[in-house]
């Protein structure tokens, strides 16, 4: 009897995680703010030894989970020589009925959708540090969008990047990830 009750609780278990799979697969993030899957002049920074344009890029998303009721976005260097990557970008309690963020939503005042909160980039800023690898590297620039369960986050303006990950990750129904190349 402990064997076939066993044996549907692993089914049913193996029914749900193909089930979360299919929905993981369905979630889909992507930015016409590349060329040949490079991050151009305008997304690079303005500082840190860098002249760009330090414009945020546009970012599209579709496939969230059914029950997602905010967003979070993030853009994130994992390559920055830092021991714990970068943080460029950190924008949280975007509405569920959002999908997209406009070219330079997060780098231009007033094109943030209503009720988004921008937390400080690795720089000490809010809103957009743009790409700036050093001279003879390329590094990736990970943009992810996570759906979340809650409507807002309710995290203090001070609150690290780390700390919107993790409850990014204590909240999230999924997330879904583009990377776009840099180099300099």
């Amino acid at each position: 009897m402990k064997i076939v009750s066993l044996c549907h609780t692993l089914i049913a278990g193996l029914a749900l995680s193909a089930s979360l799979s299919a929905q993981a697969a369905d979630f889909k993030v992507e930015t016409d703010s590349q060329l040949d899957g490079r991050f151009p002049n305008a997304q690079f920074a303005n500082g840190f030894g860098c002249q760009g344009g330090n414009v945020s890029p546009h970012i599209r998303w579709q496939g969230a989970p059914a029950d997602t009721k905010s967003f979070v976005v993030t853009v994130y260097d994992p390559d920055a020589p830092t021991g714990s990557g970068w943080w460029h970008w950190v924008l949280a309690d975007l509405p569920a009925s959002v999908h997209e963020l406009a070219l330079g939503a997060g780098s231009e005042p007033g094109k943030l959708p209503a009720g988004a909160v921008q937390f400080k980039h690795d720089g000490g800023q809010a809103g957009y540090l743009g790409a700036c690898p050093p001279v003879g590297q390329t590094h990736r620039y990970v943009i992810t969008v996570h759906a979340l369960k809650v409507d807002k986050l309710e995290l203090p303006a001070s609150a690290s990047p780390a700390l919107v990950g993790f409850m990014s990750y204590v909240n999230g129904l999924g997330k879904a990830s583009t990377t776009v190349l840099a180099g300099r």
